[in-house]
């Protein structure tokens, strides 16, 4: 007979949830009980986080947009309202940038809208 060896299936599942407890501080990063309870939270966290990061960002783009249109000589809501009717599709994320970083190419939009 053949000696059967036990638990490398366990092993391996227990290395793999311990992969994700790496940085972790004090026992959640090294036992498995606290590490799955760590990774629960952790994980609700994240998922709450990708969700947020949008409204985050959208809301800066928006003072940013604000900030340089009123620099401009309009506010935000009217510009906004001037793209659409225009037909100038440029989102938010651009209009920021450009606002921050190309002040002058800005001002072209701002012109053109006006």
């Amino acid at each position: 007979m053949t000696r059967v060896k036990r638990g490398t299936i366990a092993h391996k599942k227990r290395e793999s949830l311990l992969k994700y407890t790496k940085g972790f501080r004090w026992g959640r990063k090294s036992k498995e009980a606290a590490a799955k309870e760590a990774l629960l939270h952790a994980w609700e966290h994240a998922f709450r986080g990708r969700k947020e990061r949008k409204r985050v960002f959208r809301q800066l783009w928006n003072v940013k947009i604000n900030a340089a249109s009123r620099a401009a000589g309009t506010k935000y809501s009217r510009l906004i309202s001037a793209l659409r009717k225009h037909n100038i599709k440029l989102d938010r994320k651009i209009l920021a940038n450009l606002a921050e970083f190309e002040p002058k190419v800005f001002e072209k939009v701002v012109e053109a809208v006006k």
